[in-house]
């Protein structure tokens, strides 16, 4: 897989690791496989390592969008939700690398017009 910063990569693939431990918990904990979050997590897994331009942009605002739409209910359900407030700091910090971060940033360069390159040796 082509890279453009191996840092940025490293970054991304630790992004990646969390967005699988986040869906793992959450399967246990809520009891079951949400296919939502399931297909989520395995096209931002891809994306983000693939480095394709504003992929970054696109798994952030869904993350955002998360966390902004359980944030209420897990303030208000505090104490028993401290789990899932700890998992919206992180998510907020992944936000926070996947758009501000250089090295990420210039991870994300790979055209959509040479997909078919990336994967070539």
């Amino acid at each position: 897989m082509k890279t453009n910063n191996e840092k940025g990569r490293s970054i991304v693939l630790a992004i990646g690791i969390y967005l699988v431990i986040k869906f793992l918990l959450n399967t246990f904990l809520g009891g079951g496989i949400n296919f939502g979050d399931l297909i989520f997590t395995a096209v931002a897994c891809v994306g983000i390592y693939s480095g394709l331009q504003y992929v970054n942009f696109g798994v952030a605002v869904i993350l955002g969008l998360t966390v902004l739409s359980h944030l209420k209910g897990n303030i208000t359900g505090f104490p028993s939700t401290i789990i899932y407030l700890i998992e919206a700091a992180v998510d907020v910090i992944s936000i926070v690398l996947l758009v501000g971060n250089s090295a990420v940033k210039e991870h994300f360069t790979n055209k959509w017009s040479e997909i078919q390159k990336l994967f070539r040796k």
